[in-house]
């Protein structure tokens, strides 16, 4: 079992900068993929990042590509999202998540685990 605690959302201007941090607990966590999902207002939650479990792998939704970047410290069992150049559409609940595979497979829709509670990302025009 891993637990997925997420913090650092907030608002931020249009141009701005935020880092999100998830904390994993459980014994095997620093083997999993980690990453990231939104959902903005209305729509469905959609693949934001992952990570493979080595932090040598990295997978970005197109929107966010150039503007976001995920890392992790195994040591800490985090993992991090700094979102620079943030856009008004970059609003949504970001969940954290974790999943057994390398993080590759959750763009098409599988390979998720377990999942944070979310932490709320509101960017101002």
């Amino acid at each position: 079992q891993v637990q997925l605690v997420e913090s650092g959302g907030g608002l931020v201007q249009a141009g701005g900068s935020l880092r999100l941090s998830c904390a994993a607990s459980g014994r095997t966590a620093s083997n999993y993929a980690m990453g990231w999902f939104r959902q903005a207002p209305g729509k469905e939650r959609e693949f934001v990042t992952a990570i493979n479990w080595s932090g040598v792998s990295t997978y970005y939704a197109d929107s966010v590509k150039g503007r976001f970047t995920i890392s992790r410290d195994n040591a800490k069992n985090t993992v991090y999202l700094r979102m620079n150049s943030l856009k008004p559409e970059d609003t949504g609940i970001y969940y954290c998540a974790a999943g057994r595979g390398d993080g590759s497979s959750w763009s098409a829709g599988y390979g998720v685990n377990y999942w944070g509670e979310g932490t709320l990302v509101t960017v101002s025009s």
